[in-house]
């Protein structure tokens, strides 16, 4: 099989920006800085620019509405602050910091082995840290391991899940490869998963690896790229 060059893509590249609306300016801001805090955990108001659309603001019924752009580097540098200096201790630092900015009652427990660093958080109503596909907690989890691996530490992976999501959102990629696979054999043709982010991707990559009977490649742009089985080619 031959993996597709997924592993060094940016979840974090994508929408930047968001538009709100509110009664007031203060209250658009606020559902600005709402919106982006799924895609950016943790993030302040210091790290977002905004931009005012319409300062209505209840004129004749009129909503205020701002644009807010996310500073991407001056999140990912905030959250590096002030962390402690051992890496899994600053991996449970930053997942902390956003379990508690999501105002969500859990715990976060940090094991580390040889080969990776795993933040697990437990608790209940945990979908608001999960997010819709899980985009909030690939958000964090790329947040982590930048703080966790910065100043040149050793090199590990870094993994953070909340109420077993991690295991089961496996178990469904590989369900999904594993009807691919059947479909690309049985009719002798590629066949497309549906769209996923660059890490969903790599799992499936890497199930599929050590397969000789078909091969896998990733075609079309974020957010709509997507991985294709197809059937291993023969040499004549």
């Amino acid at each position: 099989m031959h993996p597709g060059s997924d592993s060094h893509a940016d979840p974090r590249s994508e929408d930047l920006t968001v538009e709100a609306e509110g009664e007031t300016l203060g209250e658009a801001k606020w559902s600005a800085m709402k919106a982006l805090e799924s895609r950016f955990p943790g993030v302040t108001a210091d790290c977002v620019r905004f931009e005012v659309v319409d300062a209505a603001g209840g004129a004749e019924g009129a909503p205020a509405r701002v644009r807010g752009e996310v500073d991407e580097e001056a999140w990912r540098t905030a959250a590096d602050e002030d962390l402690p200096e051992e890496p899994a201790e600053r991996l449970r630092a930053v997942v902390t910091r956003v379990v508690q900015a999501l105002g969500l009652r859990a715990t976060v427990d940090v094991q580390q082995t040889a080969d990776e660093i795993r933040a697990t958080v437990n608790g209940e109503d945990l979908g608001l840290l999960i997010g819709k596909h899980g985009s909030t907690i690939d958000a964090l989890q790329h947040l982590g391991m930048r703080a966790a691996l910065r100043g040149g530490a050793e090199r590990k992976q870094v993994v953070v899940d909340a109420a077993g999501y991690r295991e089961r959102r496996e178990a469904v990629l590989q369900r999904a490869a594993d009807r691919a696979v059947s479909d690309a054999i049985s009719f002798g043709r590629s066949v497309e998963l549906e769209p996923m982010r660059a890490l969903e991707r790599k799992v499936v990559h890497m199930y599929l690896r050590d397969r000789t009977d078909v091969e896998t490649h990733s075609e079309g742009d974020e957010p709509d790229r997507r991985l294709v089985v197809s059937p291993a080619r023969r040499d004549p």
